[in-house]
């Protein structure tokens, strides 16, 4: 039977992937966001994942504003990056895990949800930045992947409530696979920001860290206020948070916080790293 080993959540501004390409881990703007990642990686060596499933948003490779699914799962064997435009390098190749990915298609549907299935899809920097991140370096990343898309971009948006049920749908057919994987759950995006209109460079401290110190304990409470008052909260992009509450759901019901980094701005962005184990 397979076994959920933790999850991993972090922020993935394309700038991020600008300073790994630069080597500028170092200067001082970029540290303290790049020193929360040792431990993410001791982490995962010592977990030792085979699978990771991913909670993201996409940034236009493969869905623009006239067609948004609401939910997308891939269910290829390989995800190939491509250039998105901000002069970042081509990233690794990711290999699929299409049967995982159609037994969690089949549980979610059962659940009454109803995603798009994508047998061709394109993983844009939400993934390869922070796969960059945990495993820099690697000649080719050491997992294969089920990539699950949320709507974050057009609005009708999904609730937290709705995203935190997708994750445990997902829970129940990790829980219900029979392979002997080791899986890790990650989750991308945010946390605060809004990187255009009148609130350009918005960000709110307290509302992250009110989702940080709740993600693990009490994720429930996140889903209390509406998809239009996370907006005003967080920020137009700041709901990328629906990403790591869905991430959150798919972890399992209890959890505990191993690791937490926090640092702001990054390109605007509160940046975050969060590790979680099953508790």
């Amino acid at each position: 039977m397979a076994e959920i080993v933790g999850a991993y959540f972090t922020s993935h501004v394309p700038a991020i992937g600008g300073a790994i390409h630069r080597g500028a881990q170092e200067e001082p703007y970029w540290k303290p966001f790049f020193d929360g990642f040792p431990k993410v990686r001791e982490w995962l060596a010592e977990v030792k994942p085979d699978v990771a499933v991913c909670f993201s948003n996409d940034h236009g490779l493969n869905f623009f504003l006239d067609k948004m699914p609401t939910f997308a799962v891939g269910a290829a064997e390989q995800y190939s990056n491509a250039d998105e435009g901000w002069g970042l390098p081509i990233y690794k190749t990711m290999q699929g895990h299409a049967p995982l990915s159609w037994h969690i298609i089949e549980q979610i549907v059962e659940d009454e949800f109803d995603p798009v299935t994508c047998q061709d899809m394109l993983v844009d920097h939400a993934l390869s930045i922070p796969f960059e991140l945990a495993w820099p370096g690697a000649e080719e990343w050491p997992v294969r992947v089920v990539p699950i898309g949320i709507n974050t971009v057009q609005h009708p948006l999904p609730s937290a409530r709705r995203c935190l049920a997708l994750g445990r749908s997902v829970h129940r057919a990790l829980q219900s696979w029979q392979g002997a994987e080791r899986i890790v759950i990650i989750g991308t995006g945010g946390l605060s920001h809004q990187l255009d209109g009148e609130r350009a460079g918005f960000l709110n401290r307290d509302y992250d860290m009110f989702c940080l110190d709740n993600l693990a304990s009490d994720p429930d409470v996140l889903t209390r206020d509406s998809i239009h008052e996370m907006v005003r909260m967080a920020g137009t992009q700041g709901v990328e948070v629906l990403n790591w509450i869905a991430a959150r759901g798919a972890l399992g019901p209890t959890a505990r916080e191993i690791h937490r980094n926090y640092h702001i701005p990054i390109s605007n962005t509160a940046a975050a790293t969060l590790l979680l184990e099953t508790a």
